[in-house]
């Protein structure tokens, strides 16, 4: 019979954003908060670079490298890549050992179907781990966020990833309901170069618009807006050129796709079970994920929605601290499952 001891196996969470990957193992801290992507030499099919390396070098590469995300607007477009950026992530880090025999969280968007999560276990199984549990991102963000998931009273999540914005009612320890829609940062960014493209007459890429959006993208003035050079190419002549971008352009560019969320989030209330809207109510909206540091998103939400609204701690690691908060958890549920196998169970 196989025995499990918390104090010998290694517990290891991995939040696979479609922006960033981030690694936490357990007593070691979040060891690895870097970009989503890998670069492959295509003659050898070898990964050239990941994470930070890898994103300096989009649109930048050359015909002998191929620039692949593992995660777009939510879902998983290549399997094999995400096993090899995670193999690559842990032989870099040295940490290998570590993952004989561990426990794994996978924090995963709400749009992975069931097929995808059976896909994931079977690669934290071929990376060495014991058992695999998989969560959504909006419930860690929520417990990393600073919201007591575990009271029976009703809390409104509103996660804004890379690809995706998960909204939910979180209740009692899980979630009531949720919803889900493809506007997140990575839209964003798009939206912005198709404003300079309209506007300008100016071609940019995308490191460019989310530099754009970072810099001096809001929903609500600031204090000392400044205008922003943007290079890129003029679509006429296909000559490089500059312009100079306000803050109030950007803003009514991003309110646009925000009013969407907006828009979700107004569904998920109208969904929601009386008792627990009193409680959103009085709780009000807390806003997690990249999406959270657009300047003034939270008075946004409050004016449109008429509801107190709040940033989650520190939003961008939202996730990823929701699954070290998770830990003890899963201990639990692990104890659970052994009994229930006639597993031994060894706690100390």
């Amino acid at each position: 019979m196989r025995s499990l001891n918390k104090h010998r196996q290694t517990f290891v969470s991995i939040d696979l954003g479609t922006s960033n990957t981030l690694v936490y193992i357990s007593d070691q801290g979040v060891v690895y908060n870097e970009p989503s992507i890998i670069a492959y030499r295509i003659k050898e099919n070898s990964i050239v670079a990941i994470g930070k390396e890898a994103y300096k070098m989009i649109g930048k590469g050359n015909k002998n490298i191929r620039i692949i995300k593992p995660m777009v607007d939510g879902v998983i477009t290549d399997i094999r890549a995400t096993e090899s950026q995670l193999r690559y992530i842990f032989k870099r880090l040295k940490v290998e050992k570590w993952l004989n025999n561990c426990i794994m969280l996978l924090a995963c968007p709400s749009v992975v179907t069931e097929l995808e999560k059976t896909a994931l276990s079977k690669i934290a199984k071929n990376l060495g781990a014991q058992e695999v549990f998989v969560e959504e991102e909006v419930k860690m963000a929520a417990l990393g966020g600073g919201v007591n998931i575990y009271a029976p009273t009703g809390n409104l999540i509103v996660d804004t990833g890379g690809g995706t914005t998960d909204i939910a009612v979180i209740a009692s320890g899980d979630i009531v309901l949720s919803k889900s829609v493809k506007v997140a940062g990575n839209y964003l960014n798009d939206e912005c170069q198709k404003f300079l493209r309209s506007q300008y007459g100016l071609e940019i890429g995308s490191k460019s618009a989310e530099a754009i959006k970072i810099n001096i993208g809001s929903l609500a003035k600031y204090p000392d807006e400044r205008r922003m050079k943007v290079y890129g190419r003029d679509v006429v002549s296909g000559l490089p050129r500059e312009v100079e971008v306000t803050p109030e352009e950007v803003r009514e560019v991003l309110k646009v796709p925000v009013s969407r969320i907006v828009d979700l989030t107004v569904q998920v209330l109208e969904d929601t079970p009386p008792e627990l809207a009193g409680d959103i109510f009085r709780n009000g909206i807390t806003i997690c994920g990249g999406g959270a540091l657009i300047k003034g998103i939270d008075k946004y939400f409050a004016d449109t929605l008429q509801l107190p609204t709040k940033i989650g701690e520190q939003p961008l690691l939202a996730v990823i601290n929701g699954t070290r908060k998770f830990e003890s958890e899963i201990w639990e549920k692990l104890k659970e499952l052994h009994e229930k196998r006639g597993d031994s169970l060894l706690l100390g």
